[in-house]
């Protein structure tokens, strides 16, 4: 009988990823990967120390090799039951180029390398964004986004430099890309007898929140959070609550789907005045 743990795989070691590890890694090997290899360490020393079992993985999402480097090294420790990819760059952060090769394509190729690999039973969670929820409605481009081959996704007409001028409209376009993309997988995902599903958080109490709030965009993000029904940023503890849900037996009914979690912002956005 294998003595081998269950793989949990949680890309990105940042607040949200760091948060999700905490909360579902425990009794599991979690692997955690990151690109940036000295934030990585600093995350993975620290689980260590508060009893995780704890790999860490330098990955680039943009990369299929790569990434699938990342999914044969978590296949071989145990079967894969849970995936849960978090990493990301914000319009703050990059520019078009970085944001559509780390946001849109790394999250392609993660749903394609660890389609063959997750364990029937398992799970995996994509974090898109609510940005992705407020993208004008474009069924065509949808269309291409969710079906496209990863190999050529990028040469999509609606990508292209003159279709995408700015970090905004790229950010936007990429969250929207997730949630479709996430939505075509589950097909695949559910061959193997395992779910796939995406959360679209709102504005979150991380490094990356924080950058974008005190970017351009910022003085918008403050009043949308003031006039949300909750009227606060989000926490990596309240995404990380959703993705143990979606990740559970509870959730067994629940795949190809995105969860809107973002504290009222958009349901404020769209309401009619009072």
């Amino acid at each position: 009988m294998s003595d081998l743990r269950a793989v949990v795989v949680v890309t990105g070691a940042g607040g949200m990823g760091s948060a999700i590890a905490r909360r579902f890694g425990a009794g599991s090997t979690v692997v955690l990967a990151d690109f940036n290899e000295r934030q990585l360490d600093v995350e993975v020393r620290s689980l260590a120390a508060t009893g995780y079992d704890v790999i860490g993985h330098v990955v680039d999402v943009s990369q299929k090799d790569s990434v699938d480097a990342l999914a044969a090294d978590a296949a071989v420790r145990g079967p894969v039951v849970a995936v849960v990819h978090t990493a990301g760059l914000s319009p703050v952060q990059a520019p078009v180029d970085a944001i559509l090769r780390v946001d849109l394509l790394g999250t392609a190729l993660m749903l394609d390398a660890f389609g063959p690999v997750v364990s029937s039973g398992g799970a995996g969670v994509f974090i898109s964004s609510m940005a992705g929820t407020m993208a004008p409605p474009n069924p065509e481009l949808d269309r291409q986004l969710a079906t496209t081959p990863t190999s050529r996704l990028l040469e999509l007409p609606g990508l292209a430099p003159d279709a995408i001028t700015d970090s905004a409209t790229a950010y936007v376009v990429a969250k929207r890309a997730n949630q479709v993309r996430v939505t075509a997988a589950s097909i695949a995902w559910g061959r193997r007898g395992a779910r796939v599903n995406s959360i679209s958080p709102g504005i979150i109490s991380t490094p990356m929140g924080a950058a974008e709030l005190e970017g351009p965009s910022g003085e918008f993000m403050r009043m949308m959070i003031a006039g949300s029904g909750t009227g606060r940023v989000g926490t990596p503890e309240d995404i990380a609550g959703v993705v143990d849900f979606l990740l559970s037996h509870d959730a067994g009914y629940i795949t190809g789907t995105d969860l809107l979690v973002d504290g009222g912002v958009v349901a404020a956005l769209q309401a009619p005045p009072a």
